[in-house]
């Protein structure tokens, strides 16, 4: 009898319970409506920008991984202190570059070393943070094992505070009033293909150009010899990594937790693992080696370029998206080491060579204005201004740089490894007794 009544009971407990969360919705206050959006997005920003925070580890474990061992700590504490001087760089000056009242379209004028702002604002202060600093360590894969450690944080230190943000003002900014010119023409990067990554790209390209290749990677006939990494099971670990950080990477650009972000993390995902086919297709029809290191710069260029479309294209663009720039990471790599263009660990063919892709393909196969020629005109528009603004003020700033404090090594530092004479420690003590007992000088 006991438990015909409670099954009778239950249907009508949860009729109760039904009516009277339908009434409670009804009765809600739209305001208490309103503020737990706003929470859920900030906190969807949040978990995402701790996801780009998280590419820096990919970034450390991949780039130093690539590197020979005895500079392995020399490039970790780039990438570390790339997060900590970039941090305080773009609180500073950065930000309010960036996002700051733009009358002009060209710069922000307020909101330096900002504070007594609105709550929000201080949630897409933090997100932008991570981009700057991303923007920054790709360059110090590219010169990597000969570039001395306080020069290349000066250099860090003004891509995150002055030539990121620029761009980035053109691009997206501003929050508060006027806006970027680039972005008054409909140019299109939702996530910073160029605007990150292009701009990266290009800033490493000029360093290169400025320190040179490392001591014996070109023959006296510019043959080039290999300098292989010293641990590939890094290097893939590092792609995982920022494979992950990338979801919130696109998906944390839409700065609010909504449906859409599915669609922007599918076309991601896609993109990565076209990339990597791409890649090994283009070795295959070379008749070159199944090169792991080169499957993951592909997905990592594939990435790249899905970052600015992926809100706009539908899945199957994206996968040919991310298919293109895989290719065209070995492609130009292959371009650039017959130019004699020493860059270890592949930044300039997979960021600056991806994110021109990606640019162009968001202006390609924008859903709703598919080969649109107009929008691919302002799309060139803006992958040309990147390179010459970053190009042009990162050559000048390294020019500067190896004048002034030296940026690269020297010769008997370069051979002996970074590791020891930039830092005095050495990532495999085990293994490199000789640095150890040799002395720092």
């Amino acid at each position: 009898m006991k438990h015909a009544v409670r099954r009778a009971a239950r249907p009508l407990a949860c009729a109760v319970l039904l009516a009277s969360l339908a009434a409670a919705s009804h009765a809600a206050d739209p305001t208490t409506i309103e503020q737990l959006k706003s929470g859920t997005d900030m906190v969807w920003m949040m978990a995402a920008g701790a996801l780009v925070f998280f590419m820096q580890a990919g970034f450390a474990l991949l780039e130093s991984g690539m590197s020979r061992a005895k500079n392995a700590i020399n490039v970790i504490m780039k990438n570390y202190c790339d997060t900590c001087f970039g941090a305080v760089a773009y609180w500073a000056v950065g930000f309010g570059l960036m996002f700051g009242a733009n009358a002009s379209g060209w710069i922000g004028t307020d909101r330096f070393l900002p504070h007594a702002m609105p709550e929000a604002d201080y949630g897409l202060l933090f997100f932008q943070m991570m981009f700057a600093a991303t923007a920054a360590t790709i360059v110090s894969g590219a010169i990597a094992e000969r570039a001395r450690f306080w020069a290349y944080i000066v250099g860090s230190v003004l891509i995150t505070g002055l030539i990121y943000p620029v761009f980035g003002s053109w691009a997206w900014g501003s929050l508060f009033s006027g806006q970027g010119w680039l972005r008054e023409m409909g140019f299109i990067d939702f996530a910073g293909s160029t605007v990150v990554h292009s701009v990266g790209g290009w800033s490493a390209l000029a360093a290169i150009l400025v320190i040179g290749p490392r001591l014996g990677r070109f023959g006296p006939n510019g043959e080039a010899r290999p300098m292989l990494g010293h641990n590939l099971t890094s290097v893939a670990l590092g792609g995982f990594i920022l494979w992950l950080g990338w979801f919130g990477f696109n998906g944390g650009s839409t700065a609010a937790a909504t449906v859409g972000i599915g669609k922007i993390v599918l076309n991601t995902h896609l993109a990565g693992a076209a990339g990597a086919i791409g890649a090994l297709a283009v070795l295959a029809l070379g008749r070159q080696p199944v090169l792991m290191t080169a499957a993951v710069n592909g997905s990592i260029a594939g990435l790249v370029g899905i970052t600015a479309g992926c809100h706009v294209m539908e899945p199957a663009y994206a996968l040919l998206t991310g298919f293109v720039a895989g290719g065209l990471s070995v492609l130009a790599g292959w371009l650039l080491e017959a130019g004699r263009i020493d860059d270890v660990v592949g930044a300039v063919s997979v960021h600056a060579v991806g994110g021109v892709w990606g640019t162009l393909a968001a202006g390609l196969f924008k859903h709703d204005a598919m080969f649109d020629l107009r929008q691919l005109g302002v799309q060139a528009i803006g992958c040309g201004v990147a390179f010459a603004w970053s190009f042009g003020t990162a050559l000048l700033m390294y020019w500067l740089l190896a004048r002034s404090m030296g940026l690269r090594a020297s010769t008997l530092d370069e051979q002996r490894g970074l590791d020891f004479t930039e830092h005095y420690e050495i990532g495999y003590p085990e293994f490199q007794q000789d640095a150890v007992h040799r002395g720092k000088r």
